[in-house]
Parts: C-alpha cells; sequence; structure tokens
C-alpha cells in the first residue's frame, strides 16, 4: 500500500507563506540550498506520525496542494489561522464518531483543512 509521504505547497510570495505556516502551526521551514528556491518544511520529529514536505513559488496560476493536519482543536486553529492572514472557508462541521474538520485558505489562497480527532463528535 502506498503512503503520502510529501506534499508540496504552491506560494505566490514564498516567504510570507513560511510566515504563516511557521505562526501558526509551529514548523520549521528552512531554505534549501539548491539549484532552485525551494523551502523544505519539519511538521514535526521524525519519531512520531506524519510527513514533511516542501514550499515552493507557483509556477502554475492553478498549481495547489489539499492536504489535512491533525490539530488538536479546530476552533483554537481557526482563530489562529484568521490572525495569520488566513480565511476559514469552511467552518468546522462534525464527522460523526469520528472528529471535526474545517476548511480554510492561507495567506497564499490554497485550500488546506484541519482536523480534530473526537470520536464522540455528532
Amino acid at each position: 500500500m502506498s503512503r503520502v509521504v510529501h506534499f508540496e505547497i504552491n506560494a505566490d510570495d514564498p516567504e510570507r507563506a513560511v510566515k504563516f505556516y511557521t505562526e501558526v502551526f509551529g514548523w520549521e521551514i528552512k531554505k534549501w540550498e539548491g539549484p532552485m528556491d525551494y523551502w523544505l518544511v519539519m511538521t514535526g520529529p521524525k519519531d512520531k506520525p506524519g510527513i514533511d514536505g516542501g514550499l515552493m513559488k507557483r509556477q502554475d496560476p492553478t498549481a495547489s496542494t489539499i492536504n489535512t493536519i491533525d490539530v488538536p482543536s479546530v476552533d483554537e486553529y481557526s482563530a489562529k489561522i484568521t490572525e495569520a492572514g488566513g480565511k476559514v472557508i469552511q467552518p468546522k462541521q462534525a464527522i460523526p464518531g469520528v472528529g471535526y474538520m474545517a476548511y480554510f485558505q492561507d495567506s497564499e489562497g490554497n485550500t488546506v483543512g484541519i482536523f480534530e480527532e473526537d470520536t464522540s463528535a455528532q
């Protein structure tokens, strides 16, 4: 079975996107020292489940990524997203027996999901 092992976030203004993801989720983002402008995104420690990825300047106006980010509280992170310049585009909704989900647009207009696990969700 194949698993997602990397993601890429396209950004019109990569520095602004780095600031957004660092402020909201505490990710460590470093510019790659390779032959192109590319930022490496570390979302957490290697011994924990999850994936790391990259961030790059948008080359195609239709390029986007939709990934879902696990958070401890959809309400708390919806507020942090708005404070950091993002926009909640689909407010918190229950997935019965699973948890809560919301969708937002980041500082670059990319659509991303956030998910809070809660088996008592109705």
